[in-house]
């Protein structure tokens, strides 16, 4: 076999490859086999009819073809070790001559990735917001924990901000009585704005056993988008009660015996989350700064095939999950068309660019990953899919994704040592030690999924 690399540009080459007709042998050995035994000749047994019969009854075409499909991977992959390139996605193949006995040529066209430069990137400066809890902090996390402790209790007047109401709803539209407008012993919170536009004020001052009608637009159901008149039924009207804040309900509503020791842990559970907040600003800063630093050829194909794939996810899996289509979604978002398709190639485009540059910065600075790192990630990853770290473990080696993953902790790895070399600052002018790489693979995995198109509910 013969074989030739024409760049076509930075990022896509085309193969020319000859194969004589002998090195084709075992792929027409294997066609004949093939099609012995799926067809049947009579005189002959399954299986054993002779190569000259089948030509004869079903065409040498036939098992040129049969022949040519089998043997054409092979001799790709051959040329493609030979040019030593790094091809990204299927390629596009032309049979470009087929002689009997003779030559099989073809071409194939396929993208490649792009040599990068890796520039210094020991330069790189940003600023990160400053690891500060204040009191009115501490008051609101405090508050929130007294909220969970709240108790109720029925109460003979009209309903208040705050108040807990039992209702029965019915919805109309044009005088008639919705099938999926009707719903008996809804929990609502007066003030939450959880239900219908309108509803809050509908009911204030209504007691237990009271009514009130409104008219809404409707957020979901058949008549989604419809104004509505909406009858609403108080059938119980419960007051909130939060507990006093001393010293008794810190030991309520903690381990702690007082409301100071509370507050002191609620302050250090604070800058905790800060400071893990800081680190991913960072880090997302400093990707970014390297995002600026190296011009990247983009496939065209590989881009046109990863902005499918983004829009196919969100259309298909996360809008149809909550029952939406992509116009409804846009209309929501307050986008046009035209804008949604700019920001999922703006998005695609970074996306690649992290992996290819951190890929680089990988076999620069021989970057790489142990079974037991492997393992860690293997678990955070398992936790936020809400799996088991066995069942996940299971899928992924199933689906033949162990590589993806060994790649995320080893770009994650990459942006680490691009971090270390940085100089972060917080907004206060003093210099960040970043050293958790756990974080720093995350804001990898984000990076290169961001764009990822988000529903918000």
């Amino acid at each position: 076999m013969k074989s030739a690399v024409e760049t076509l540009n930075p990022t896509r080459v085309r193969l020319t490859v000859e194969v004589p007709f002998e090195e084709l042998k075992p792929s027409l050995d294997a066609a004949y086999k093939k099609i012995n035994q799926q067809v049947t000749v009579k005189g002959f047994r399954q299986g054993k009819i002779p190569a000259r019969v089948i030509d004869q009854r079903f065409g040498r075409g036939a098992v040129l073809e049969e022949a040519v499909n089998d043997a054409l991977p092979k001799f790709y992959t051959e040329a493609v070790n030979e040019g030593e390139l790094n091809v990204l996605g299927q390629p596009e193949v032309d049979i470009t001559e087929l002689k009997d006995g003779e030559l099989l040529a073809f071409t194939a066209e396929v993208d490649i990735r792009p040599a990068l430069e890796i520039p210094d990137y020991s330069g790189i400066e940003v600023e990160v917001d400053a690891v500060e809890v204040s009191d009115e902090d501490i008051d609101k996390s405090v508050e929130q924990l007294r909220e969970r402790f709240a108790t109720t209790s029925p109460v003979e007047r009209g309903a208040q901000d705050g108040d807990v109401l039992t209702l029965n709803l019915e919805a109309k539209v044009d005088g008639e009585v919705l099938e999926d407008g009707v719903a008996q012993g809804v929990t609502y919170t007066v003030g939450s704005g959880e239900l219908l536009d309108g509803i809050d004020e509908a009911v204030t001052g209504v007691e237990a056993g009271g009514s009130a009608t409104f008219t809404s637009e409707l957020k979901g159901g058949s008549a989604e988008g419809k104004e509505s008149e909406v009858t609403v039924e108080v059938t119980e009207v419960k007051s909130r009660e939060l507990p006093a804040l001393d010293d008794d309900f810190a030991q309520l509503a903690s381990e702690f015996d007082t409301l100071e020791e509370l507050r002191a842990d609620s302050r250090k559970r604070l800058e905790q989350m800060k400071k893990y907040d800081q680190a991913t600003q960072a880090q997302e800063k400093v990707l970014d700064e390297l995002l600026k630093l190296v011009e990247v050829p983009m496939p065209e194909k590989l881009l046109e095939d990863e902005i499918q794939t983004r829009k196919h996810n969100l259309v298909n899996h996360q809008l149809g999950q909550m029952g939406l289509d992509l116009a409804k979604y846009l209309e929501i978002q307050g986008k046009s068309e035209e804008e949604f398709d700019a920001e999922t190639k703006e998005q695609a485009e970074k996306g690649i660019k992290t992996q290819f540059i951190l890929d680089e910065l990988v076999n620069k600075e021989k970057l790489n990953v142990s079974q037991e790192e492997l393992t860690e990630h293997l678990m955070r990853r398992a936790q936020s899919s809400g799996m088991s770290p066995d069942q996940f473990a299971q899928a992924v080696v199933e689906g033949g994704q162990v590589p993806m993953l060994v790649g995320e902790v080893a770009r994650g790895k990459a942006l680490a040592v691009v971090v270390e070399a940085a100089t972060v600052k917080d907004s206060n002018g003093e210099v960040i030690d970043l050293d958790d790489e756990d974080e720093t693979a995350e804001t990898v995995e984000a990076a290169e999924a961001e764009g990822d198109e988000k529903p918000e509910a």
